[in-house]
């Protein structure tokens, strides 16, 4: 296994459990698992949004099974786990976005936290499974908006119901995997990850995805936090260490059964306003600039970065696009996307381009 690559040996015929496949990060990573010859079985509620990245890059044709399904399905979840006979379980499935967990927190927790249970409990009566792991997200630790980067070992925390649900998320897992897991030899894992941005985001309450139809409709852009700063990174930087994680917790086992960060670069840590004025200028069209618009009282923290030394070190993971290459990236799918060219192709060719 080279370190920083991920094995198209490991990769092929595996038997994958991916929840959360329908949504943008899921359906990246369906295309790139199928890329490496995985066999995949995905099991999801149907696509958060209209149109989506697993609709128009037809995700579901790539699959060996796509499950639509909830999580809090106990017995659906089981019966379809059982069935896929995975090997690993990749879960993803989440209410994932920070405002929309203060309009309905009960349905946050439900899915956050109880979700995860239902997919620890599926898992122990699954026999196949050697290895699971839960993406859970940076904004588990308790935020204190200092300067440098959270550690794995730093207290989580958070103080909206995303975050906390999240926190609450992580504990779960650790006790899976001390209370049950180990003696089933399970090696269980848990992965944060930065914000992640890419082509085919059209999530509600997310800069990119607002910021593109701004610039499609030739509208004034519109941004509440300027000067924040966030963990911005091109999808593929953190599924590539979820591979690289999940190829770990197979062959080599118990010791990489923890929690890992998966962040960009502090080079690469820049705020809203610089990634808005960054888009403007490289958008193809004329634009009429942006305009601040006033936040409401559901903030978000203004610093939030992430220390990723113990991937670096130990799986041998680092960053390959700048923030610049990122963004050019997302322009250019855009543009395909526009143009009406085949976008399942499109994301297989920024696969390849990044792997190489």
């Amino acid at each position: 296994m080279t370190k920083n690559k991920v094995n198209e040996l490991f990769w092929k015929d595996k038997n994958v459990f991916l929840t959360g496949h329908t949504g943008f990060k899921g359906s990246w990573l369906s295309l790139w698992l199928h890329k490496l010859g995985a066999n995949v079985t995905g099991y999801s509620l149907p696509a958060p949004t209209s149109p989506s990245l697993f609709e128009v890059a037809r995700v579901e044709e790539v699959l060996t099974n796509s499950i639509i399904g909830d999580i809090n399905n106990y017995k659906l979840l089981c019966e379809s786990m059982r069935n896929a006979n995975p090997e690993i379980v990749i879960h993803m499935a989440a209410q994932p976005l920070v405002r929309r967990s203060y309009n309905d927190p009960i349905e946050t927790y439900q899915t956050n936290v109880m979700g995860t249970v239902h997919i620890m409990e599926a898992a122990r009566a699954c026999s196949s499974i050697q290895a699971i792991l839960n993406v859970t997200t940076d904004k588990c630790y308790e935020n204190k908006e200092w300067e440098w980067g959270y550690r794995e070992y730093e207290p989580l925390g958070g103080h909206d119901p995303y975050s906390s649900s999240k926190a609450c998320s992580e504990l779960v897992t650790a006790a899976y995997r001390d209370s049950f897991l180990k003696t089933l030899n399970i090696n269980v894992a848990t992965a944060r990850a930065g914000n992640v941005i890419g082509g085919g985001d059209w999530a509600e309450d997310r800069l990119i995805p607002d910021l593109l139809k701004y610039l499609i409709n030739q509208e004034q852009v519109q941004i509440r936090n300027p000067s924040a700063i966030r963990p911005w990174q091109h999808v593929l930087e953190p599924l590539k260490g979820y591979l690289l994680l999940c190829e770990n917790l197979v062959l080599k086992g118990k010791e990489y059964a923890q929690a890992w960060n998966f962040g960009p670069l502090d080079s690469e840590m820049k705020t809203v306003q610089s990634i808005v004025e960054h888009m403007l200028e490289k958008w193809p069209n004329k634009t009429s600039g942006y305009v601040v618009t006033k936040q409401d009282e559901k903030t978000e923290a203004t610093i939030l970065k992430l220390d990723s030394a113990k991937a670096a070190n130990n799986l041998g993971w680092k960053p390959y696009w700048s923030l610049d290459t990122t963004l050019n990236s997302i322009i250019q799918w855009t543009l395909y996307y526009e143009d009406g060219k085949d976008m399942r192709e499109v994301c297989r060719e920024q696969i390849s381009q990044y792997e190489n």
